[in-house]
């Protein structure tokens, strides 16, 4: 009932401020009908029930609060747009590195990002909780672990009555949340929005929605992917980097916590186990609407992939949007269109609005700079996974990838650490040493590839260690997003856009921003990497036999990309991947058993389609798909870039 009351205040009954426009007679959507500078501001330290830095007392979060006070007054409660993130003192949120500030007693003032402006005047409560450890919140930072998690859950279940809130950190008086309705949505870029993804994997009640933007679902594949290391660092430096409470100086033993529980040879444990947010999706009540760059190279795609296969698998309601930017926010890719659609869906799931966002399409895609599609389903609709034989060619070290029968022979490349894929890319068509190119000839149509594959590949080494990289490549001209300069496929402009209202201390005005291109002959899509000591599912590595075959199962990172006609399609498998993952002890010589290695590709129409785009030639010896639908499925941070801000 009290739902019902507030979303008819919030479109109708409230008179709206001089000159705005008035709500229209069947009304969609919330409108700014509260004041922002009346807006009630106050921190609430919640308790969690941990002792993170064993000193005998209950940790607390703080939670800074910025509501309007008209529905409170009227005995009218509202939902809550929470943001948890540890970034609030230390390196700031969004394009601008935005801080929380506060005045002379305290009191927050400035709330990092836009939601606050936007949202506050439309009858929504903004919550920002500094998580465990950072800022004003005791503990200690876990990194995506029980403490972590707990300090967002924790905010949840004081909202809904369920934990305990005081006035002060040291404890003051007593703060029940009697102006909240116990709707919640989290919203957050990366780190902000791995928690999102953790607190919903826990099933907290009240959690309607959460919005994780370029977040993580598996602490594991952010630091490994299937063995091969992506960073030199482990999570007991993020933590060290994000710690600036009171009690970061007693925190040494959770770091040394983090240090054992994450050895650096690629093995699964029980740490990793606790943040995997997939093994949990199960638990998940609440809507997800993921959003992800296509060429993020620091919490890599696989991430969403993964999580949005198992939501699908559990029923979830979900969204998508998939960007060609890098690690980037949509707010400053696609502005004006963001925030039409984030106000529909959090009018929707946390104010019950019948808008029509829940039967809208469910992907946007972006195909070229500023150019987007969308899909009733993601993966596209047809997507099948399509069993591509990898094939030697005339000339050693370029193959063929076609869906031509059974391939036989040998490839042989050496694992050069100074290359990359984009020195790979660039010499897709030269035999070289340090990798095998497998391509196609020109397509007659286009071709997309729409989720998560994989390549198996059977790999002889020379030496007792050794790391595959297999990278998907579309072969031709094309203009795209320049994700490798330091703006990931954004620039900045010197002008300002205003999305609700300002203070002196708060100001609704934002930074402009515009696509930063650039042109290339190849543009690489989707990516996989292997330790092949991890060829087992169990991921616990073991040493190579030097001469003995091992056969791995390298899964490549979710995407979704059309290779036009004329281009060709390129599968390259190399050893280390410089700057994307870290090399082995040694630089082991590859062999390849074409017979027993092969590509399963999501292809939009199957292998139908690759057969179409092919031509006659392919028909003879068709390889038979697998036959299941597909379900779904870092650029290293720039050198200026450190530890603390890796994942902002």
């Amino acid at each position: 009932m009290a739902v019902a009351v507030l979303v008819t205040t919030l479109l109708a009954a409230f008179t709206a401020p001089a000159g705005a426009v008035p709500p229209p007679r069947h009304p969609t959507e919330s409108r700014p009908v509260y004041s922002y500078a009346g807006a009630v501001r106050e921190t609430v330290w919640v308790d969690t029930g941990l002792d993170g830095n064993h000193d005998g007392r209950p940790d607390r979060v703080a939670a800074d609060i910025i509501r309007p006070a008209e529905p409170a007054r009227a005995g009218v409660r509202i939902p809550v747009i929470m943001d948890a993130s540890p970034y609030y003192s230390c390196c700031g949120r969004g394009n601008e590195s935005q801080l929380k500030t506060y005045d002379n007693s305290g009191r927050p003032v400035q709330f990092p990002l836009y939601y606050d402006n936007y949202f506050v005047p439309r009858g929504y409560a903004v919550v920002l909780v500094d998580l465990a450890g950072t800022n004003r919140s005791d503990g200690c930072v876990d990194v995506g672990g029980p403490s972590d998690v707990t300090s967002a859950k924790a905010v949840i279940d004081w909202l809904n009555g369920r934990a305990t809130g005081h006035s002060a950190r040291s404890g003051g008086t007593t703060v029940r949340a009697t102006w909240a309705n116990g709707s919640v949505g989290m919203i957050g870029k990366s780190w902000d929005g791995t928690i999102a993804n953790g607190v919903a994997a826990t099933g907290v009640a009240g959690l309607k929605t959460i919005v994780p933007i370029s977040a993580i679902s598996s602490w594991y594949d952010y630091y490994f992917d299937q063995g091969a290391a992506l960073y030199d660092g482990g999570p007991d430096e993020l933590a060290s980097a994000v710690e600036d409470s009171g009690d970061a100086r007693t925190c040494g033993a959770q770091q040394q916590a983090l240090r054992d529980g994450a050895p650096r040879d690629g093995d699964w444990t029980a740490l990793w186990q606790r943040r995997d947010y997939v093994a949990d999706a199960a638990k998940v009540r609440a809507s997800v609407f993921v959003v992800h760059g296509m060429q993020d190279l620091n919490v890599r795609t696989k991430h969403f992939g993964q999580w949005w296969d198992a939501l699908a698998a559990h029923g979830v309601p979900r969204k998508i949007w998939l960007s060609q930017t890098g690690h980037v926010d949509p707010f400053d890719y696609r502005r004006a269109a963001w925030v039409e659609t984030l106000h529909q869906w959090f009018d929707h799931y946390l104010l019950g609005v019948d808008n029509g966002i829940d039967r809208a399409p469910m992907a946007d895609v972006e195909r070229t700079p500023d150019h987007w599609t969308t899909d009733a389903h993601w993966p596209a609709p047809g997507t099948s996974a399509t069993t591509v034989a990898l094939a030697a060619g005339s000339t050693a070290g370029l193959g063929t990838l076609s869906a031509t029968g059974p391939a036989t022979g040998t490839e042989t490349y050496t694992d050069d650490p100074a290359e990359s894929e984009t020195d790979w890319s660039a010499a897709a068509d030269r035999a070289t040493g340090d990798k095998v190119s497998f391509t196609t000839g020109a397509l007659r149509h286009d071709l997309r590839i729409s989720g998560g594959g994989s390549v198996t590949l059977t790999a002889t080494p020379s030496t007792t260690s050794a790391h595959l990289s297999a990278v998907l490549v579309d072969l031709g001209p094309a203009t795209i997003r320049d994700y490798s300069a330091d703006g990931e496929g954004i620039t900045t402009l010197t002008t300002r856009s205003c999305w609700g209202a300002s203070t002196a201390g708060d100001s609704a005005c934002f930074l402009d921003t515009a696509a930063d291109t650039m042109s290339t002959g190849y543009t690489v899509f989707s990516r996989g990497w292997a330790d092949l000591g991890h060829y087992d599912p169990s991921l616990h590595g073991v040493a190579l036999t030097p001469g003995t075959p091992y056969t791995i199962t390298i899964k490549l990172a979710a995407t979704d990309h059309v290779v036009p006609a004329g281009h060709r399609l390129a599968l390259i498998v190399g050893g280390t991947d410089k700057g994307l993952i870290t090399a082995p002890g040694s630089t082991p010589d590859i062999t390849l058993d074409l017979a027993r290695s092969s590509a399963s590709l999501p292809l939009v129409g199957g292998l139908p389609a690759l057969l179409r785009v092919q031509g006659p030639a392919a028909v003879a010896h068709a390889v038979h798909p697998a036959g299941r639908q597909l379900s779904g499925m870092r650029r290293p941070a720039p050198a200026w870039r450190g530890v603390a801000d890796r994942l902002g």
